[in-house]
């Protein structure tokens, strides 16, 4: 048996205090066991995605194709929590969704309600014990809570309970708000709320009893929620792709501050907090989300295509085609070709099956790592200068990879157009970023950063293409109701740990 399995082991028997873990399986490893944060991909990674469900037959089936719909917001980790009105019937595991649940497992899941979550871990070990939803014994009974997102204050707040008594089983910083309100005298609603002033952030947090559901979204709305229906059952996603899935109606986004609260009598809107400042990530169009979701009132390939052709009016290049990176990248490579009246090509393959690549023990295997997920069409770029698309670049090492890759196969010229600002300062707000001192752009300009990864030019597009491209209903607020912290250090919330950001750039 593997250390690794032989870990996890011991900290399921560890965890097991509070969350009844399943035995992992001995046979073999989880999906992506050894990643690390260092693969040969420096793609930035979203923590987290949720899925709630209230009032339908079969929930933890259903959230089982919610998650499974979200699993592109987190491969490390997933689980479902299910009640029947009378207790909870839950499991995690580490890996994907399709692994960790069979239709035995869901079976045996009874319940109409029910809360799901795939993870990365930004905050936290990757570990078992952190696997979400999380789920507590009180004396006021069961208590599950999943979230999306990040709590800047967490560790301050956990100092505090420590010294109050409390005892932590995860080193998740979702743990927080479940010790808040069982500490709590109030009945769950005025509790909920109390612990939820209390947190600074971007979150989207669902929280589950026996007897009732609730479901809050941070001040700035930094992390995405919505709520749908099926019949009498509502349905609550991180994404709008995730409740087209399962056959849901769309009915609206759950606003900043809200606390919205399901139980036998129905469901009703109360608020925890105003309406800061509206800061939804601009990550969200830019990379994470699929492209057939909605946010702000806006699918996101549509933005995509968009910021393509933004890019293009603000840094046209001749060239023979326009490749975009695999598959987040394509949509705005699309609108770039249209703009510039350059044809779109598919100079670069994603393979579909390489899942991601583990860390290799020699850096010749990293690259090869790289080669079995990307690749390029060399009939395609043979000859040609090749304007090629990404959505960002955060160290450069898998531009330069790319950009090699397009030379090998044949470019004459990879002229690199990136459909966003400059990436230069780190998130606190459920984003897996480096700090300052390794985010290419926060220490070199960009003739440098085209030297870097080999490209025969480089451009961005501007923060005012990019809000623009975006567009969405909240145009009359800042930067159209969208957070750019990454870009401009213009962070919403307090409480940044100003010591991890560069006090200066050298672009």
């Amino acid at each position: 048996m593997s250390d690794a399995i032989t870990r996890l082991k011991q900290e399921a028997v560890e965890g097991a205090r509070i969350n009844q873990l399943s035995e992992i399986d001995a046979s073999g490893s989880y999906y992506n066991e050894g990643i690390g944060k260092d693969g040969p991909f420096d793609r930035l990674r979203e923590e987290c995605g949720v899925f709630g469900v209230f009032g339908y037959g079969d929930a933890a089936a259903l959230t089982y194709y919610g998650l499974h719909t979200l699993q592109h917001r987190g491969e490390e980790s997933c689980g479902i929590c299910a009640s029947d009105g009378n207790e909870f019937a839950y499991h995690r595991g580490m890996g994907l969704v399709k692994e960790v649940f069979d239709k035995d497992r869901l079976m045996s899941m009874k319940g109409d309600r029910a809360i799901g979550h795939v993870r990365y871990s930004t905050s936290g070990d990757s570990r078992l014990a952190n696997a979400q939803p999380l789920v507590f014994k009180t004396r006021d009974g069961e208590l599950s809570v999943a979230t999306n997102g990040n709590i800047v204050n967490a560790p301050a707040i956990r100092r505090e309970l420590e010294k109050k008594g409390s005892i932590f089983q995860t080193t998740s910083d979702t743990e927080v708000i479940a010790h808040l309100i069982a500490r709590s005298d109030a009945d769950l609603v005025t509790a909920a709320k109390e612990a939820l002033r209390q947190l600074v952030g971007g979150f989207a947090f669902l929280i589950m009893t026996n007897e009732r559901l609730l479901v809050a979204s941070d001040p700035h709305g930094l992390r995405p929620i919505s709520m749908g229906r099926i019949g009498d059952a509502y349905i609550f996603s991180s994404e709008t792709c995730a409740l087209d899935a399962v056959g849901a109606e769309f009915i609206r986004a759950i606003e900043p501050g809200e606390l919205l609260v399901f139980d036998a009598m129905g469901f009703r809107s109360e608020r925890f907090a105003s309406v800061e400042r509206r800061a939804l990530c601009a990550m969200e169009f830019i990379y994470f989300a699929r492209p057939d979701s909605h946010m702000h009132d806006v699918n996101l390939h549509t933005a995509r295509k968009r910021m393509g052709k933004e890019l293009a009016k603000e840094s046209f290049v001749e060239a023979d085609i326009v490749s975009g990176v695999p598959d987040s990248s394509i949509s705005a490579a699309i609108g770039y070709a249209e703009q510039a009246g350059i044809p779109y090509e598919m100079g670069m393959i994603k393979s579909k099956y390489s899942g991601r690549t583990f860390i290799q023990p020699s850096q010749e295997l990293r690259e090869q790592g790289v080669k079995m997920k990307l690749s390029a069409v060399r009939s395609v770029v043979e000859g040609k200068r090749v304007v090629l698309i990404d959505d960002s670049i955060v160290r450069g090492t898998t531009s330069r990879r790319i950009v090699t890759m397009l030379r090998e196969a044949g470019a004459t010229e990879v002229h690199l157009r990136i459909a966003s600002p400059p990436f230069k300062y780190p998130c606190f707000y459920g984003i897996d970023t480096p700090d300052t001192s390794d985010l290419i752009a926060s220490n070199h300009s960009v003739e440098e950063i085209c030297k870097i990864v080999g490209a025969d030019s480089l451009a961005f597009l501007s923060k005012e293409g990019t809000v623009q491209a975006i567009g969405g209903s909240f145009t009359q607020e800042k930067n159209n109701g969208l957070c750019m912290a990454c870009f401009d250090k213009d962070y919403p919330t307090e409480h940044i740990p100003l010591s991890k950001i560069a006090s200066e750039t050298v672009c």
